[in-house]
């Protein structure tokens, strides 16, 4: 059977102990600087060295509650009736996706147990059941601190020397990292004599970094540096730790887009969608709906004990008019919360709005852009992918899979609430013809959407058709001396090399792969290799419509490659990986 921990019961019974719990922190006087370099293993230098080094558990309060102990990867948990395995610190986000999905409900987690926990001391420990975690947690400070000091770590490495009580040095030790470090000082007894080769230095919580000579430096630097930052030991994953000052500046930089809006339980998002959001410094806010028309109102700010709180206050506005919660502040989102079934999200559009047409104008002309997604009315048309764009200075605009080459006129306009849009018109291909709205302006990558319809725009850069990139020259070399066969073609979870591996597949300098029997084409198509805006080696196949290869049509990763192999991978749909090999 399994054993779970219930995370909303352990939350009431943890806040109980918290609230019989105190804590009073100790005067701790510093060493004098003609204080002998060497110290006790007990002294308050060597305590504030272990506490920097101490292992910071509080990454992972959204499960355990309790920062002076850290899950180790890979472990399960049911949030809200969903099983997920938490691989990565990233993964930890899922959980807050899930809690954050339904903004009224009753959270619940729990943790399928038997799990491997890390202590402060780097000791790890396995945990059968709720009960033996809970007594572990129930140890942590109040209000989910531990004893670390986050505001200031080691540069490593690190060497020091220990000493008999006759102060004479018994040996020495170099450590490498904060586990190494702590267990070094886990093995000392409290009259252990130690010292430590200086100059140390040691990097603050802002990446500036200071150098230590002696133990009362080093003391010092320590004890000025460990209340200097929010070292977010709280429960309260949601928080994101802002002040008023912040959330006012953030609300006010830039103009905000609404992405849903529900009042009094009943969806208003289709009434409001893309509604545009001015807030100014002076308490005033603006609203422009899609036809451009201004609507005005106040907001101001206040701080709780809660959290913020954002009032606004409209004339035609009601569904807006209320003081709202700032649940969540996350990357280029704000969500507002109030009871009664009132929630609104929005998104940040810095860069959609109140740019110069011409940055995006200068931007698509420097180089060509590959198509990396378009879906037009509805349809993700998969026979453009790996086409390349290239704009003109006179409003010229020619699409081109490396054979047959489209023309068409280009425009950067805005629309009537003053976003960025790219206008396309191509006759004899429809399937890009259309008032594109900017939605992520980026020097390596353009994405052109809007969010929550049908159409779909997005441009990799591909600049002197990456002829500088020593990885992309070697990989087109190796395709370019073929012909391959296929190795292996995995789809869907399915191997399906079957009806692909008895043909010859032949890459050409123009861009153009062909199949072939007995050096006779059956098909053709695309291809090009390319290393993407996230830095990714890909290798576009595109191999168009009417044939049984469309099946092959992606924008594959390079994970392996070599003069002789060359093996891609893509997730689908699904979530698995798509595999496809290719020998010679």
């Amino acid at each position: 059977m399994k054993n779970v921990f219930k995370y909303a019961v352990f939350s009431l019974l943890f806040m109980a102990t918290l609230m019989v719990t105190s804590c009073q922190e100790e005067f701790e006087e510093l060493p004098q600087p003609d204080e002998q370099q060497t110290l006790m293993a007990s002294s308050t230098t060597a305590k504030l060295i272990e506490r920097t080094s101490t292992n910071d558990g509080s990454f992972d309060n959204i499960v355990d509650g309790a920062s002076c102990i850290a899950l180790n990867f890979p472990y399960t948990v049911e949030v809200n009736g969903i099983q997920i395995t938490i691989d990565s610190r990233e993964d930890l986000h899922l959980i807050e996706e899930i809690f954050d999905a339904i903004d009224d409900d009753i959270d619940l987690l729990e943790i399928i147990f038997p799990i491997t926990i890390t202590l402060g001391d780097f000791t790890q420990i396995v945990i059968n059941n709720k009960e033996e975690l809970r007594a572990l947690a129930e140890e942590c400070l109040e209000g989910g601190e531990d004893d670390d000091i986050e505001c200031i770590d080691f540069v490593y490495p690190i060497t020091l020397f220990t000493f008999d009580i006759n102060e004479q040095q018994t040996g020495s030790v170099t450590v490498n990292s904060d586990e190494e470090l702590r267990l070094f000082f886990k093995g000392l007894d409290d009259d252990d004599l130690i010292s430590i080769e200086f100059p140390v230095t040691l990097e603050l919580y802002d990446g500036t970094r200071v150098t230590v000579s002696s133990n009362a430096e080093l003391a010092t630097a320590i004890e000025s540096a460990k209340d200097a930052c929010d070292e977010d030991d709280d429960d309260d994953y949601n928080d994101d730790d802002f002040t008023l000052e912040r959330f006012n500046n953030l609300i006010t930089e830039c103009p905000w887009l609404v992405r849903e809006v529900q009042r009094d339980a009943i969806n208003q998002t289709d009434q409001y969608f893309e509604y545009l959001m001015n807030f100014t410094e002076d308490g005033g806010v603006t609203v422009k709906d899609r036809q451009g028309n201004v609507l005005n109102g106040f907001w101001n700010s206040r701080m709780t004990d809660h959290g913020i709180l954002l009032n606004l206050e409209f004339d035609v506005l009601v569904d807006f008019t209320l003081e709202w919660f700032v649940y969540e502040i996350e990357e280029g989102k704000i969500k507002l919360y109030a009871e009664g079934g009132n929630k609104i999200i929005l998104a940040n559009a810095c860069d959609v709005f109140n740019e110069d047409p011409n940055t995006l104008r200068e931007i698509l002309k420097e180089c060509a852009w590959v198509i990396k997604k378009v879906k037009n009315n509805g349809e993700e048309i998969d026979r453009l992918l790996g086409y390349k764009f290239s704009f003109g200075a006179n409003a010229e605009v020619t699409l081109s899979n490396g054979v047959n080459t489209s023309t068409g006129t280009w425009e950067i306009t805005t629309n009537a609430q003053g976003q960025l849009v790219m206008a396309i018109v191509m006759g004899d291909e429809p399937g890009v013809s259309f008032e594109w709205l900017l939605r992520d302006l980026n020097n390596k990558r353009l994405k052109f959407d809007i969010e929550g319809t049908a159409y779909e725009l997005l441009l990799e850069r591909h600049c002197n058709d990456n002829m500088e990139d020593d990885d992309v020259m070697e990989i087109r070399g190796f395709l370019l001396d073929g012909p391959w066969r296929m190795a292996q073609f995995v789809y869907d979870g399915n191997e399906s090399t079957a009806g692909y591996d008895e043909f010859d597949y032949v890459f050409s300098s123009n861009n153009v792969i062909t199949v072939e029997v007995n050096a006779d084409p059956i098909a053709g198509g695309l291809w090009r290799i390319i290393r993407d805006s996230e830095g990714t080696l890909r290798c576009y196949l595109n191999f168009g419509v009417g044939n049984n290869f469309i099946v092959l049509t992606n924008d594959w990763r390079i994970v392996e490659v070599s003069s002789t192999r060359i093996e891609l991978r893509k997730e689908n749909t699904g979530g698995a990986e798509d595999i496809l090999v290719f020998e010679k």
